[in-house]
């Protein structure tokens, strides 16, 4: 295995994957399935594991890593503004989606026996969410915004105080980097993992089951497909100068992962590698792919929530007009961060049907095939957390062109286990290059 490469690895574990689930399904083995969703469960547990101290360290070490970048308040807010830009056009491409096909039109569904799911969220939550009550609640709970926001604070904090913080700052680099020594590890595991995940899938979610969302399903995929293969490539000929085929070879492992894992969190060392290799400045990088896997969900907080209130606004017979497509497109670009990289999209979903006045009890209806969708919105979330950074760099002169122009050509993960950027920064890569 050594001599496969890593992403080859995780297509085998796909296709047996898909395979066993098959299989399970149809001789009923429900030994086979339980197994599958064993394995891709602990995989998935092993992974969120390292969420809070990896969210909470990479995010402060980032924000004080700025000290070293040149115009790095202007990297930090053209970083932000690529990020409502791109979920604009996603949101855009999720609305005009729903409705060119009307997703929940002519849908039979129980809608009398939908219910709201356990977990909701509203503009109220939301805002008063983001302060924890008790710091240590937020790490046990594994509140991610709550821990973002701590980190942001934390991070600002020492930036400001300076030298008299490095003790603490090197405390949370150590903890950074071996927290993500044992991630790496968790991710070696990710073809196990696929086999399991992909496995109990294939082996739950059958053509009886889907069949009523088809025409959903179908649009979800559809929007993220277009976004993810259509406008990334644009924005990077237009915006970056730059041959997208080079990017989707850099960042492929990261959205192959993203796919099965359903984490943007859990992918985040995978993405930040990645666009390392791509030749953006890992300081610079360190900064924009933590808040980008905490904040950026093109395909969670943008296109799904778009299809899903079309969807449901459908099925229960309520008319939406400018101004509602509008509030979609505002809760998509201000509310994203409710996502917060976790798995699933259902705090994002109940946030816009509550904003719009719709019935909870409709996020209720796709709670079932819920994971199926999950695996192409956070590949989608992870590209688009790629995108960004790549682009920003490239327009500011920092992308490190060779490397882009490589990219792809070594695997992820070198078969000593090391990557390939174990490399000191270059001293020309924080220095944009002049206008």
């Amino acid at each position: 295995m050594r001599k496969f490469p890593f992403s080859a690895q995780i297509l085998l574990g796909l296709v047996l994957g898909v395979a066993l689930g098959f299989l399970a399904r149809a001789n009923d083995l429900s030994w086979l399935a339980s197994t599958l969703d064993t394995v891709g469960g602990l995989f998935v547990q092993l992974l969120k594991l390292a969420v809070p101290p990896l969210v909470f360290t990479a995010i402060v070490v980032s924000v004080v890593s700025l000290r070293g970048v040149a115009n790095a308040a202007r990297l930090a807010l053209k970083t932000l503004l690529w990020f409502g830009i791109t979920a604009l056009i996603a949101v855009g491409i999720g609305i005009g989606i729903g409705l060119l096909t009307d997703p929940g039109r002519g849908v039979t569904l129980d809608v009398g026996g939908a219910t709201a799911p356990k977990t909701t969220g509203s503009w109220t939550d939301f805002l008063t969410g983001i302060v924890p009550t008790n710091p240590v609640g937020a790490f046990v709970e594994g509140n991610v915004l709550q821990i973002v926001f701590l980190a942001v604070v934390v991070g600002a904090a020492a930036l400001l105080v300076g030298a008299a913080a490095e003790p603490f700052v090197e405390v949370n680099r150590a903890v950074l980097s071996i927290v993500q020594k044992a991630l790496w590890w968790v991710i070696r595991l990710a073809p196990i993992g696929t086999l399991g995940l992909i496995g109990h899938a294939v082996a739950a979610y059958g053509w009886d089951l889907l069949a009523p969302l088809a025409k959903f399903t179908t649009a979800v995929y559809v929007g993220c497909a277009i976004v993810l293969f259509v406008v990334y490539p644009l924005l990077l000929v237009t915006a970056g100068r730059l041959n997208p085929l080079r990017f989707f070879a850099g960042a492929w492992p990261a959205i192959e992962l993203a796919f099965v894992s359903r984490s943007s969190v859990g992918t985040m060392p995978v993405t930040q590698r990645s666009v390392e290799r791509l030749g953006v400045p890992r300081e610079y990088a360190s900064f924009a792919v933590p808040f980008g896997a905490t904040t950026k969900m093109d395909g969670c907080a943008a296109i799904y929530p778009a299809l899903a209130a079309i969807f449901v606004a459908q099925v229960f017979g309520v008319d939406l007009g400018v101004g509602d497509y509008l509030l979609i497109a505002f809760v998509s670009v201000v509310g994203s961060a409710a996502t917060a990289g976790l798995t699933g999209a259902i705090v994002m979903l109940t946030l816009t049907l509550s904003t719009l006045g719709l019935p909870l009890a409709g996020a209720g209806l796709l709670l079932a095939i819920d994971p199926i969708l999950d695996m192409i919105r956070t590949a989608t979330n992870v590209a688009g957390q790629a995108v960004v950074p790549t682009i920003v760099a490239a327009r500011e002169g920092t992308l490190d062109r060779d490397a882009y122009a490589n990219a792809g050509r070594r695997d992820l993960i070198d078969a000593d286990g090391s990557t390939d950027t174990d490399r000191p920064a270059r001293s020309d890569e924080l220095t944009p290059a002049p206008a």
